[in-house]
């Protein structure tokens, strides 16, 4: 997405990007042309390529848009980690059960994965459920574990059609999280 604080462009990409959304309720992605798009949103052939390079470069910034507010309240300081991934997912359901649907679920890890070290200056919150195992250790491969290890939980469940509640499944992480025990963690004979 070519970033712009133009208020038309951002009005043009919210509208592109609502566009994608409608038309992945109603067509496997891949069947889905910037075309649809463009008529789903009424807006110009010109307008698109102003704003976006293709259909992939619309809704990764959808995605990205998403993330920035997950990675702003994280980045805040004291929150609850677990909670907040949980919320964003709630907020989000509908796009992930889209992209869940159309085998795309990946896409959000990638652009999470993307801001790792960009949203890591060393500093761990310390409501962060792994703060006590990340003492000493290189906090941007832990994290990276953590978000890969939470996500396939949210993935798990969004396949699932996120039937049980959000607070049901974070507490069930983190009541296996309390029962870790490091001299049973790391066998290096298993």
């Amino acid at each position: 997405m070519y970033e712009s604080g133009n208020p038309s462009a951002i009005r043009s990409q919210r509208e592109i990007s609502e566009g994608l959304i409608s038309l992945m309720k109603e067509f496997p992605y891949d069947e889905i042309s910037v075309k649809q798009i463009l008529l789903e949103s009424g807006l110009a052939k010109k307008t698109f390529y102003r704003n976006f390079e293709s259909k992939d470069d619309v809704l990764i910034s959808k995605i990205r848009s998403e993330l920035r507010d997950y990675f702003g309240i994280v980045d805040g300081g004291d929150v609850d980690v677990l909670s907040t991934i949980f919320s964003f997912a709630e907020k989000n359901k509908e796009l992930l059960l889209l992209l869940d649907r159309n085998d795309m679920l990946h896409v959000v890890l990638k652009c999470m994965n993307e801001n790792i070290r960009s949203h890591t200056t060393g500093q761990v919150s310390c409501t962060n459920p792994f703060v006590q195992l990340f003492d000493g250790l290189d906090s941007e491969y832990l994290i990276a574990l953590n978000i890969g290890a939470v996500w396939n939980v949210i993935s798990f469940w969004v396949h699932g059609g996120m039937k049980e509640s959000p607070d049901y499944v974070r507490e069930t992480i983190s009541q296996y999280i309390t029962r870790l025990d490091p001299s049973v963690c790391y066998n290096p004979n298993i």
